[in-house]
């Protein structure tokens, strides 16, 4: 099978891509390498140089035919899309609009989506939110996730692309660089540069951190599955506060470290977290690795 990976040479997309030559697919990436990096692409790989925005996307779909597209390209960051929502909207809405006119026009049956657990439910009512928790999301981000999810609706309905939405909760690993938006690269990074971590708000607020490796075993799922449009949530299903994150973080670098306390951040959520128990039913999908475990494969890569 081909599958054309957007965000392919980022974070979590190079992990997916990995995995899908692992498991003996072809693979294109689409990356303009704004965040992503040409190191992380498997040289197994065909990396186009070009954002998911551009006209020129459906050149590259009639040259490669892919038979599925998995989306992960994509404005990431909470606080930028508060600071700047239309670029928020011209990337994850109109980015994504541009792809699927593409599979419209050249015939891509399946489209597999990276959306956000953490960001479009809001403030949770109830926890661990499950996928038929009321949407609310508190950032252009979030609303921005969700409303490709509405379009996908659109687009099968139409077109008859199915599609797989995965709702990620936190993830975290190899790749993760400091400057991008996650605490635990950030915490890391910091700590074994001797730099001050700074924790916003009392560090109380918690989060559902997830291995991304795990992740990536859940594209692999879902590329497998026989079940039309899916929206499922992939989170460990637990619960962490940043204050204790921080502390197993300076445990397993053996660092002496102090985190400062800055302001809270509007339109973050105070405690969140995600049932897993669909992502378990539908895709045979469920987390392997410990966060103990992934914070210590996590910063060996950072050393």
């Amino acid at each position: 099978m081909k599958i054309l990976v957007t965000g392919g040479a980022g974070f979590i997309g190079s992990h997916v891509v990995d995995i899908f030559i692992k498991e003996g697919h072809k693979v294109v990436v689409i990356d303009n390498l704004c965040t992503g990096k040409r190191k992380n692409v498997n040289e197994k790989a065909k990396l186009y140089l070009r954002d998911i925005c551009s006209k020129g996307l459906s050149e590259i779909f009639k040259q490669e035919k892919p038979d599925v597209v998995c989306h992960h390209a994509a404005q990431i960051n909470v606080r930028d899309s508060i600071k700047d929502p239309v670029l928020d909207s011209k990337i994850n809405i109109l980015g994504s609009i541009n792809l699927l006119e593409c599979c419209k026009e050249h015939n891509v049956k399946h489209f597999i989506y990276a959306s956000s657990g953490g960001a479009i439910y809001g403030e949770p009512e109830q926890l661990p939110c499950d996928e038929n928790h009321s949407i609310k999301p508190l950032s252009p981000y979030g609303a921005s996730k969700y409303a490709v999810e509405l379009l996908l609706h659109y687009y099968f309905t139409a077109c008859k692309i199915r599609y797989t939405s995965l709702r990620y909760a936190n993830v975290y690993g190899p790749r993760q660089e400091g400057g991008e938006a996650g605490v635990v690269s950030i915490f890391i990074n910091n700590m074994l540069n001797g730099k001050n971590c700074i924790i916003n708000g009392k560090g109380e607020q918690t989060r559902d951190f997830i291995y991304v490796e795990d992740i990536a075993k859940a594209n692999l799922l879902a590329l497998n599955s026989t079940n039309n449009n899916l929206i499922i949530n992939v989170g460990k299903g637990e619960q962490i506060s940043i204050i204790e994150l921080f502390k197993k973080i300076q445990s397993i670098i053996g660092s002496d470290i102090e985190c400062e306390f800055g302001p809270e951040i509007k339109g973050e959520v105070e405690r969140i977290f995600l049932s897993n128990n669909l992502a378990k039913e539908m895709i045979g999908w469920e987390p392997s690795i410990k966060l103990d475990e992934g914070l210590k494969r996590t910063v060996e890569w950072f050393k």
